[in-house]
């Protein structure tokens, strides 16, 4: 099977209320803040960069990261329920890696997520996340560094 093709978007007033219209399973829900709070929220942090992730000209998912200091933080991620187990997150996921590498300017990406969340800790470390530990707020804190900086 070959890896499924994805592209980040920006979000637009376009896509906006797409973004806002995914849905996460019902075990997922509490594993993150929804899409609409997430882009009022990139409204007030000028850092913020909310992503739409497409893939064949649909709106499959969104992911947003802060890479204003030399480590980027990936905060939000999430992919549509009816897109899962489609190998999206998984080519999103290094999609938006590329994007920030390709800043220049990045030494290290970090990434938080629900200790119980066992399908985002298996993707994060297929990638080559390693764990940390966990934050003030008892999620998990995993790293990764980016190479040849």
């Amino acid at each position: 099977m070959k890896p499924a093709e994805v592209s980040l978007v920006s979000v637009t007033k376009a896509n906006s209320a797409l973004v806002t219209a995914l849905e996460l399973a019902p075990e997922q829900k509490n594993f993150v803040a929804s899409n609409a709070d997430s882009l009022q929220e990139a409204k007030a942090d000028k850092d913020a960069r909310p992503r739409v992730v497409m893939a064949d000209g649909q709106v499959v998912g969104f992911l947003m990261y802060d890479a204003s200091e030399d480590e980027a933080r990936i905060y939000r991620f999430m992919i549509d329920r009816a897109h899962q187990g489609k190998g999206y997150g998984k080519a999103a996921l290094r999609a938006s890696l590329d994007e920030i590498r390709d800043l220049g300017h990045v030494t290290g990406i970090s990434i938080c997520y629900e200790p119980e969340n066992e399908a985002a800790r298996h993707l994060y470390r297929s990638a080559g996340f390693v764990e940390q530990g966990l934050d003030e707020d008892g999620e998990m804190i995993a790293m990764l560094p980016v190479a040849g900086r």
